[in-house]
C-alpha cells in the first residue's frame, strides 16, 4: 500500500495538489480577515441560494418519502417548477455534499461548496496549462491561482450557482484544442454536457465564447484544421442534445413563465467609460455588482504582461494576433455596445451583477499569457520590457487623468500596489536574464525554477491583496449576513412548523410570517406559502397576485406576503399566521406557541379549489385597484354582490423630524435631520366590526431607496421596507366602536411621497357571510410529490378554479381520463366539472422533459458510436 502511494504521489501530482489548495488557502486566509471561517458568525449567504441549498436536504429525504418531486416543489410562492429551479442553482457536482449538513450549518456548507469550486476551478486550468503550455510547472500552479482567483469569480462568489461554470471553460478549450489537433472528441463532449447542466446561463455564455474561439482558431489556420468543422459541430451537437435532458424543459419554463426578452433602447451601455478596461485591470479595484457597474476582468499582471507581449513578440504568427485581437475587440465592443451586451446576456438586460460575460476577457489574457510564456526567450526582453512600460504608462495616465466623479472607487493604493506588483515581476525576469541558465534547466527555455519560484510567490502575494480588496468590496457593498439570523430562530421556527403537520397533515394548506427572516422562508423551512424572491419564478401568477396587493413588481423577481387583506389571506388558503408576538386578525386564533413563535389559526382559510362557472373568466380585475380587483374576484367566486370596504382619512395628531406636506392627493414626509427617523402619529374612531388598515402607497419606490416603516399601534411595532411588500399596514380588528392612535416611524430615505394615505376599513360581517358562502363551493385536495388529487361532488357542470399556479406541466385527469386545463389569467389552473361525483387529479411533469430525456439517450448513444469510428479511423491513418 505505502509502496503504491509513492509511486501515486509523483511530481505532477503534487504540482495538481498544489494548483488546488493554494487559491483555497487565500481565500480562507482572506475570508478568516473579514471574521468569515468554518462556524463563524459572520457567513457566506445570499438569500436565494441559501435557501435552496438549506431546502436540498431536506426535499430529497421527502423524496424518498414521496412527499417530494423531482419537478415540483409547492413550498416556493404558490407552487414551482422545482426542475427548473434545480437547472439554474442546483445542477452542480457539489451540491449532493448539501447531503451532509444540517439546516442550520448551511451557510457551513455554503462556505465548504465556495471553497471546493475555487479549488475545483483552478485544478482544472492547471490541467490545462499542464497539457496545453510547456513551461516550469510552477509556473502552470501561478496560471491555476491566477485563474481561479480573477476579479470576476471573487467579486460573484456569493453566486454559488455560478462557479461550476469555471471548472468546465478550461476543460472545452482544451477539448477544442484537443479537436483542432485531430485527437479525440471525448473531453469536449464530456465538458460541454457537464456544463450545460449545471447551469444553463453560463452555458450559453461560454458555448457563445468557445464558438468565437473555435472559429478564430479555424479561420487563421484553415488548411490544417478545415476538416475539424464536421468533428466540432457534432461534437457539441451531440452534447447540447443531450443535455437537453435539463435545458429543455426550462427554456419551455422560462418562454411561458420566466424571463422577458428586452427592447433595445439604447446602443451604449449604461455607466461605462474610457478607462474602464484599464482601471478594472488594477490590482484590488472593486466598484460594485449593484447597478452601474463596470466589467471585472482583472485577472493578474503577469498574465497581463504577457498576453501584451503576445502581441508584440515576432515569433506569433500574424494570422493569430489577428484571430485574438478579433476576439477581444468583440467582447470589448461588448461592453460598450449595448446590442452586444444583450446578446451574450440572452437578449434579457440582468438585474445587477452587470456583463456576466466579462470572465471571457479574463480568459483570453491568461490563455494568451501561456501561450507566450512557452515562446518567451532572452533575446525577446526588450519586448517584454517594452510591453511593462505601456502597461506603467496606461496605469499612470489613467489614473492622473480619470474623470474622479465617474471612478470614484479608484484611489492611490491600487496605483502603488499595482505598480509596486508590476515591478516585482519585471525585476524578476530581468534580473534571471543577466545571469546564464544552467544546462538542466533548459528544458524550460528561459524560466529557471528559482525564477519560477520568485513570480509564483509574487502571484500568490498579488493574488491575496486582490482578493482581499474584491472580498472586502462585497463586505461594503453587500454586507455579509449573520449566520444567527438564520441558526438561532431555526429550532423554534422550524419545531412550530412542524407542529402544524399533526392537525392538517391529510389536506393542503399554506403558511405564511410576519416576521420573515428571509423572502424565501417557506422553502427553507419547508412549507407552502406566498413570498418568493428566486431568478426562477412563475412570472404570471406573481403578476396576478401583485394585481391582488401582494407586491412583485417588474420582473417578479421579489413576491412579498406581508401587507395585504384578509380577503387574501382565506381565498389564497392562508390557514396559518406564523409570529412572533400576537396579531389582531379577525378569524385567527392562536394554535401553538414557543419560546420565539407563535401559530395562528385562520378559521376561513379555502383549499385549493373553488367551484364556480365560466362568468370567471369575464371578472375585472383592475391593474391599479387591487381592493377592487380583491372584491370582484371574491363576489363571483361566492356569487355575491358585497362591498367589503369603506374609506377615512385619519387626523394627524403629532410628528417628529418630519414636515409633512399634501398637494393634489399626495403627501410628503421630509426628514428635517436625515440621521433620524420621521415619527408621525395619527388618531381616529374605528366603528364596530372592521378590520382596519393604513395604506401607505408610494408614488415613486425608487425614491425610497432603503426606507422602511415601523408601524406602532398600543406599544406593538412592526417594521417593514416600503419597496418590497404590500401597502396596507394592519392595525388590527375591533369588534366595538374604539378610539386608536397610531404611529409610523420612517427611515433609511430623507423624503418619501405617498397617495394621501386614507384608513382602509374592511367590514367583517361582510367578509364572514361571504367566506361562509365560499366554504361551502371549497374542494379540499390532497397533494403529494408532483401530484394534487380532489373528490368533488358537482350538483350541475361547473368550473373549479384553483389557487395552483398554471404551467404547460400540468396535465388533469377526472376520473381517470386526460381533461383539459384553461388557465386563469394566464395565471392559475382551471377545469370544467361535470355534474356528478367525480375523483380529479392533476400531475405535473415538465414540458420537454420526456423529449430531453429521449434526447440524452439517443445523442449520448450517437456520440458511442461516433467516437469509436473516430478512433478507428486514427488508428488506420
Amino acid at each position: 500500500m505505502i509502496t503504491r502511494l509513492k509511486q501515486a504521489v509523483t511530481p505532477t501530482f503534487m504540482y495538481g495538489l498544489m494548483a488546488f489548495l493554494l487559491p483555497i488557502s487565500i481565500m480562507m486566509i482572506t475570508y478568516a480577515s473579514l471574521g468569515i471561517y468554518w462556524g463563524s458568525e459572520r457567513s457566506i449567504l445570499a438569500s436565494d441560494s441559501y435557501a435552496q441549498f438549506s431546502n436540498f436536504h431536506a426535499s430529497f429525504n421527502n423524496m424518498l418519502h414521496g412527499k417530494q418531486s423531482l419537478f415540483y416543489t409547492w413550498n416556493s410562492s404558490l407552487g414551482l417548477n422545482y426542475y427548473a429551479l434545480i437547472s439554474y442553482y442546483l445542477g452542480g457536482i457539489f451540491t449532493p455534499l448539501v447531503f451532509f449538513f444540517d439546516n442550520t450549518n448551511i451557510p457551513d456548507a455554503l462556505y465548504l461548496l465556495t471553497l471546493l469550486k475555487i479549488g475545483s476551478a483552478s485544478l482544472a486550468f492547471w490541467y490545462y496549462a499542464l497539457k496545453r503550455f510547456n513551461i516550469q510547472p510552477l509556473l502552470q500552479v501561478g496560471l491555476a491561482i491566477s485563474y481561479s482567483l480573477m476579479s470576476f469569480i471573487t467579486a460573484h462568489s456569493e453566486l454559488i450557482m455560478w462557479l461550476d461554470a469555471f471548472i468546465y471553460l478550461p476543460l472545452i478549450i482544451l477539448g477544442i484544442d484537443r479537436l483542432l489537433a485531430k485527437q479525440s472528441p471525448v473531453l469536449l463532449f464530456v465538458s460541454y454536457f457537464l456544463l450545460f447542466v449545471s447551469n444553463f446561463y453560463f452555458g450559453f455564455i461560454i458555448g457563445v465564447y468557445s464558438f468565437l474561439y473555435y472559429a478564430i482558431q479555424v479561420i487563421s489556420t484553415w488548411q490544417e484544421t478545415k476538416k475539424t468543422i464536421s468533428h466540432y459541430m457534432i461534437t457539441s451537437l451531440l452534447a447540447g442534445g443531450a443535455s437537453m435532458v435539463m435545458i429543455l424543459p426550462t427554456i419551455l419554463d422560462l418562454r411561458s413563465n420566466g424571463e422577458e426578452l428586452n427592447e433595445l433602447t439604447n446602443l451604449k451601455t449604461a455607466a461605462t467609460g474610457f478607462w474602464d478596461i484599464v482601471i478594472k485591470n488594477m490590482v484590488g479595484v472593486y466598484d460594485t455588482t449593484k447597478y452601474d457597474s463596470i466589467p471585472f476582468i482583472y485577472i493578474g499582471l503577469l498574465p497581463l504582461l504577457f498576453c501584451l507581449f503576445f502581441f508584440l513578440s515576432t515569433k506569433v504568427d500574424k494570422k493569430q494576433k489577428l484571430a485574438f485581437l478579433i476576439l477581444f475587440g468583440v467582447i470589448s465592443l461588448s461592453f460598450y455596445f449595448e446590442p452586444l451586451n444583450l446578446f451574450w446576456h440572452g437578449f434579457h438586460s440582468p438585474n445587477m451583477f452587470l456583463f456576466r460575460y466579462s470572465f471571457t476577457f479574463s480568459f483570453t489574457i491568461i490563455m494568451l499569457a501561456g501561450k507566450s510564456l512557452v515562446i518567451f526567450t532572452k533575446e525577446e526582453t526588450p519586448k517584454l520590457l517594452l510591453s511593462g512600460l505601456i502597461l506603467n504608462l496606461a496605469f499612470i495616465l489613467a489614473y492622473t487623468i480619470h474623470p474622479f466623479d465617474h471612478y470614484t472607487y479608484l484611489t492611490s493604493q491600487h496605483l502603488v500596489m499595482t505598480l509596486l506588483f508590476l515591478g516585482l515581476y519585471l525585476f524578476s525576469l530581468i534580473f534571471f536574464q543577466i545571469f546564464p541558465t544552467k544546462p538542466e534547466q533548459k528544458k524550460w527555455i528561459s524560466i529557471p525554477k528559482s525564477l519560477a519560484i520568485m513570480l509564483l510567490l509574487t502571484i500568490i502575494a498579488e493574488a491575496t491583496v486582490n482578493t482581499h480588496g474584491t472580498l472586502n468590496g462585497i463586505k461594503d457593498d453587500w454586507h455579509y449576513a449573520s449566520r444567527s439570523l438564520y441558526s438561532d430562530t431555526h429550532p423554534d421556527y422550524q419545531k412550530i412548523i412542524e407542529q402544524t403537520y399533526t392537525t392538517k397533515s391529510n389536506e393542503f394548506y399554506r403558511i405564511e410570517t410576519l416576521d420573515p427572516i428571509s423572502a424565501n422562508d417557506s422553502i427553507n423551512y419547508g412549507y407552502s406559502g406566498i413570498s418568493q424572491f428566486s431568478s426562477i419564478r412563475n412570472r404570471p401568477s406573481s403578476s396576478l397576485l401583485n394585481t391582488l396587493g401582494f407586491r412583485s413588481r417588474g420582473t417578479n423577481l421579489n413576491i412579498r406576503y406581508q401587507n395585504n387583506t384578509l380577503l387574501m389571506d382565506s381565498l389564497f388558503g392562508i390557514t396559518y399566521n406564523h409570529s412572533q408576538q400576537p396579531i389582531t386578525k379577525f378569524g385567527f386564533e392562536k394554535s401553538s406557541q414557543n419560546n420565539s413563535y407563535q401559530m395562528w389559526h385562520n378559521r376561513y382559510a379555502l383549499s385549493l379549489g373553488i367551484l364556480t362557472d365560466s362568468n370567471l373568466f369575464q371578472t375585472d380585475l383592475p391593474k391599479n385597484d387591487n381592493l377592487t380587483a380583491q372584491q370582484n374576484l371574491t363576489n363571483q367566486l361566492s356569487q355575491r354582490d358585497d362591498h367589503f370596504y369603506e374609506f377615512t382619512l385619519p387626523t394627524l395628531s403629532a410628528t417628529t423630524n418630519s414636515l409633512v406636506t399634501t398637494d393634489s392627493g399626495k403627501t410628503t414626509f421630509k426628514a428635517k435631520s436625515v440621521d433620524k427617523p420621521q415619527v408621525i402619529t395619527w388618531t381616529l374612531t374605528v366603528p364596530a366590526h372592521k378590520q382596519v388598515y393604513f395604506s401607505l402607497f408610494p408614488t415613486d419606490l425608487y425614491q425610497l431607496k432603503n426606507a422602511s416603516v415601523e408601524l406602532t399601534i398600543n406599544g406593538n411595532t412592526r417594521q417593514t421596507p416600503l419597496k418590497t411588500t404590500g401597502q396596507y399596514l394592519d392595525l388590527g380588528f375591533y369588534p366595538k366602536q374604539t378610539p386608536l392612535t397610531f404611529s409610523v416611524s420612517f427611515s433609511g430615505a430623507d423624503q418619501i411621497t405617498v397617495i394621501q394615505p386614507p384608513v382602509v376599513l374592511l367590514d367583517t360581517d361582510t367578509y364572514q357571510k361571504a367566506f361562509t358562502a365560499l366554504a361551502k363551493k371549497q374542494v379540499p385536495f390532497q397533494v403529494k410529490g408532483r401530484s394534487a388529487t380532489a373528490d368533488i361532488h358537482a350538483k350541475e357542470d361547473q368550473l373549479l378554479f384553483t389557487t395552483i399556479p398554471y404551467d404547460k406541466g400540468w396535465h388533469a385527469y377526472l376520473d381517470g381520463q386526460k381533461i383539459p386545463i384553461k388557465a386563469y389569467q394566464k395565471a392559475l389552473i382551471t377545469v370544467k366539472v361535470p355534474k356528478g361525483r367525480h375523483v380529479l387529479t392533476f400531475k405535473f411533469l415538465p414540458a420537454g422533459f420526456k423529449l430531453g430525456l429521449a434526447l440524452l439517450f439517443l445523442c449520448s448513444s450517437l456520440f458511442y458510436w461516433y467516437q469509436r469510428k473516430f478512433k478507428q479511423k486514427r488508428r488506420s491513418l
